[in-house]
């Protein structure tokens, strides 16, 4: 379907096909991502956390469905907010992509964090605001260099990941054939003296955030090849891989881990839970080599990607004129907005050298990036049903209602039960959209849509793509 329907010109390169999409959607949510906060939700699943990435992974399935629906409909860079902008209107377009700025502005924040602090306990020398502004600095000069370089990059680092991610299954599976750890049972499945649908989704509401990055290919809708074929099957392949790697590595280590209820009662503060579960499994060299690859695959891995994705929410509603025009300008050289990748640059290195002086700098980004993240997922699904009812589409009420409500209930358990500080975060982010909402509409500069197409016409294009 052409850009020039929803009254754009074709700005940027269409590079990527399904495979590329595919390392970039396992890329963004980093095939190791348990590494980094396994003991955070081994302790608030009571143990059994590979039931709860199992419960993650059916809830994005769900998403990915709705995903697929729109990205058909609507091929365009912006994801959610382009979606319900024109599924149900551009005040909901606005409000659904001032949430989801949240998310997409704070993932890249929340990934130099993380990694600056793995770097920290390796490199003691250097503090973790000076290895975020080492991981921000490095992953801008990468994305501006082109989406080319980006693509290149993606196939290093997923081909580093999976191999450490393979050494560590290796080795931890062996030492449980050897009788370390606590031998292989079902416990990371399902306890029946602890288990509550409680526990699974508090444990769900922080592993989410191991999952957020698929829907990131939505953004780049006008990067691909055959744009929404290409992306919807991405969205699927991305996803059933890394659930599969989730679910393996978090079971290995669950069963390796040197004191499960010291875990559950005390917590992971020092973030060092699956280190130690390495270090059971393969000795301290395997310990520091997951811990080393945690760094790498959060600070700068991930981070590439988040901050491609960034941009292309920034440059969206840029051109919608719903954020200053100067975001939405693209580098002809390099075919990248380049204003965009640089302002999101700015603040990853403002804020997040602010964050890292702070305590609770990780708990709040981890707060916004999921609240964010969920909000948008429960709009997105709400689109697939207003514009079903409205207009119709291909799969019936299956793919359109059921699937959309199904997946909507799940996310509202996961938020009812989510982390109080998310709540209210993402609670006053939202006010203060509402806020600058009003003030635009009362200015004379209520959020539209370039040449929004009407439903009739659209729905005709649709079925022949």
């Amino acid at each position: 379907m052409s850009l020039n329907r929803f009254g754009y010109q074709q700005q940027l390169r269409r590079e990527l096909r399904i495979r590329d999409l595919t390392a970039y959607g396992l890329v963004f949510m980093v095939v190791i991502a348990p590494f980094g906060i396994f003991g955070s939700v081994f302790q608030a699943s009571g143990g059994m956390i590979a039931l709860a990435y199992v419960v993650g992974a059916a809830a994005m399935i769900l998403t990915a469905s709705s995903y697929g629906v729109m990205v058909e409909k609507f091929p365009v860079a912006g994801s959610v907010y382009g979606y319900a902008g024109r599924a149900i209107s551009p005040a909901a377009g606005f409000l659904t992509g001032w949430v989801i700025l949240l998310d997409y502005v704070s993932i890249p924040l929340l990934l130099s964090l993380v990694a600056g602090a793995s770097m920290t306990s390796i490199v003691p020398g250097v503090p973790i605001w000076g290895w975020v502004i080492i991981f921000v600095a490095a992953n801008t000069v990468m994305n501006l260099l082109g989406i080319k370089t980006t693509k290149m990059l993606n196939w290093v680092f997923l081909g580093a990941e999976l191999i450490v991610l393979g050494i560590f299954l290796v080795y931890g599976l062996a030492a449980l054939a050897d009788g370390k750890g606590h031998g292989f049972s079902l416990d990371p499945f399902y306890n029946g003296t602890g288990f509550t649908w409680s526990l699974i989704l508090g444990g769900v509401s922080i592993g989410m955030l191991s999952y957020l990055g698929f829907d990131a290919l939505g953004l780049l809708a006008e990067d691909a090849v055959d744009g929404a074929h290409t992306v919807r099957r991405a969205m699927y392949a991305s996803l059933l891989v890394v659930a599969v790697l989730f679910v393996a590595s978090t079971y290995v280590a669950a069963l390796l881990v040197p004191d499960p209820a010291g875990l559950i009662a005390n917590g992971d503060a020092a973030g060092t839970a699956f280190y130690d579960a390495a270090e059971v499994a393969g000795g301290h060299w395997l310990a520091t080599l997951t811990a080393l690859a945690t760094a790498l695959a959060w600070g700068i891995a991930n981070n590439m990607v988040a901050q491609v994705a960034t941009s292309r929410l920034l440059m969206a509603m840029s051109r919608d004129h719903q954020l200053p025009a100067f975001l939405s300008r693209v580098s002809l050289s390099r075919s990248v907005p380049s204003n965009a990748i640089l302002t999101t640059a700015g603040i990853s290195l403002i804020v997040g050298v602010w964050m890292a002086t702070r305590d609770d700098g990780i708990t709040l980004m981890s707060a916004m990036v999921n609240f964010g993240a969920m909000c948008a997922f429960i709009v997105l699904h709400t689109s697939v049903v207003w514009d079903y009812t409205r207009n119709g589409g291909r799969g019936g009420a299956g793919r359109n209602v059921v699937v959309p409500v199904l997946g909507a209930a799940v996310l509202f358990a996961v938020i009812w039960h989510a982390n109080l500080l998310a709540q209210r975060v993402g609670l006053i982010w939202l006010a203060l959209g509402v806020l600058v909402f009003l003030y635009l509409d009362a200015t004379g500069r209520s959020p539209r849509l370039l040449a929004a197409p009407d439903a009739a016409s659209l729905s005709k294009e649709v079925s022949h793509v």
